[in-house]
């Protein structure tokens, strides 16, 4: 990998990362690859079973991408827990790839280091079109009114998965709204057998906070008011950090080993093995679920069922516009291959393949009305995705509400599995603590 310096300003260090961020200039990176740099460097977040399974399922491809234009490609896959610190350090380090995944989610926070390519008419023109992709999926690449610095990548909703069978013995049905929920998960636990009607992943900030955002919108509470100024303690807020928190404190339909699990890779273990009947997750859960042995006839997948009614204020949400999305460092050495692989990543035929085998969505208007996706359970998803799915606020300080809040959940957790009470003063508190956090840069 290439050493590289920004030549922009780091415009919101206070956002996204605890100590302060400086800009330097460059000679280098003049974005012309003048038939020199014929390398890539190519950061992918891990969509699959593993990251060997990633690599599995990517390198074929890229070396596709080789054949037609004659560059190679240094492929790294990236935990997701560990991908957000990795980019952040990349913009301030000098070492930096030339193309990444990232987080749709962190589009705006990304945006605002001014470390990334924008993608205006030139660039959008360079891989296809902006008309290309779906609108649902580029709602969510950067902020408004600013040409954004990423693309969409792969197409992402949440769904509640449940097992069949274990549905079946206990007699019940799957659930239309939150209560049925919580009353059949307690009606699937059993805990002398360690069997538990539901299962999360309580240690992954990214995976809280999603909830946390869409639990708050059912509740009538936004996590930032129009000014981009964070408003955590709002009763709603609070409230729907609790009805996802109940689940394994005053419902105790999560077993408390849930606690730790730092990815959605372990919750799909606790719902392969038959620990748990159901969990919430991304449609790409479907390639872990299978991969560890559990056949599509075993399992179902519903919309997240919605709290009926809705507090005052509450919107029907049971997912936000998730999905990954692509961006090229500004400084490449090779921005003009950089923007091919872009392309390349995003035609039909690899949106096709990619997230068939990823078990995710097609961005673009072609790939997603191939037959591939017009299964029961994907159209579950696409509906979702369009008609019940909010895009989280693009704002700069958006990737730093994940993290605090989403930290502050996973300390909720751990305080609940160890048999602590967490109610609405213990939220509050730890709402209040995030937002400090967030004001402090700390």
């Amino acid at each position: 990998m290439r050493r590289r310096t920004l030549g922009t300003a780091l415009l919101a260090a206070a956002a996204l990362t605890t100590t302060t961020l400086t800009s330097c200039s460059s000679g280098e990176g003049s974005g012309d690859s003048g038939g020199e740099a014929q390398t890539l460097t190519y950061w992918a977040s891990n969509q699959g079973t593993s990251l060997d399974n990633d690599k599995e399922i990517l390198t074929p491809e890229l070396e596709k991408f080789t054949q037609q234009t004659g560059i190679e490609v240094e492929l790294e896959v990236i935990p997701w827990d560990s991908l957000l610190n990795r980019i952040l350090s990349a913009t301030t380090s000098g070492e930096a790839p030339d193309v990444l995944n990232i987080g749709n989610t962190w589009s705006a926070s990304l945006q605002a280091t001014g470390a990334f390519l924008p993608f205006e008419d030139e660039q959008y023109e360079a891989i296809g079109g902006k008309d290309k992709f779906l609108q649902s999926s580029l709602s969510s690449t950067g902020a408004e009114g600013e040409p954004p610095t990423s693309v969409p990548l792969y197409g992402l909703a949440y769904g509640l998965f449940y097992n069949k069978q274990m549905f079946a013995d206990a007699g019940v049905q799957p659930p239309t709204t939150w209560a049925q929920l919580v009353d059949a998960a307690k009606r699937l636990t059993d805990p002398a057998t360690g069997t538990y009607g539901m299962t999360v992943a309580g240690a992954s900030y990214t995976e809280n906070a999603h909830f946390a955002f869409m639990f708050g919108k059912q509740n009538g509470a936004e996590f930032f008011d129009d000014s981009g100024e964070p408003t955590f303690t709002e009763e709603g807020n609070v409230a729907g950090l609790k009805q996802y928190l109940d689940l394994m404190a005053s419902d105790q339909v999560v077993s408390p080993s849930a606690a730790e699990h730092p990815t959605t890779n372990d919750m799909i273990g606790d719902f392969t093995s038959g620990k748990a009947a159901m969990f919430m997750g991304q449609n790409n859960s479907a390639a872990t679920i299978e991969s560890n042995g559990m056949t599509g006839e075993q399992y179902g997948v519903i919309p997240i069922p919605i709290l009926d009614p809705l507090p005052s204020g509450g919107q029907r949400v049971n997912s936000h516009v998730a999905g990954i999305n692509m961006s090229v460092f500004a400084d490449s050495d090779n921005t003009e291959g950089a923007l091919q692989l872009v392309e390349f990543m995003t035609n039909k035929e690899e949106q096709v393949v990619l997230n068939q085998k990823f078990g995710s969505l097609p961005v673009t208007e072609e790939a997603s009305s191939d037959p591939a996706f017009q299964t029961e359970n994907l159209k579950i998803f696409n509906s979702v995705l369009a008609d019940t799915a909010a895009a989280l606020p693009m704002i700069p300080n958006e990737s730093q509400f994940e993290t605090t809040v989403g930290q502050a959940m996973q300390d909720l957790f751990g305080r609940i599995a160890t048999g602590q009470s967490v109610g609405e003063a213990e939220i509050t508190e730890a709402l209040e603590g995030a937002q400090e956090q967030m004001a402090s840069g700390a």
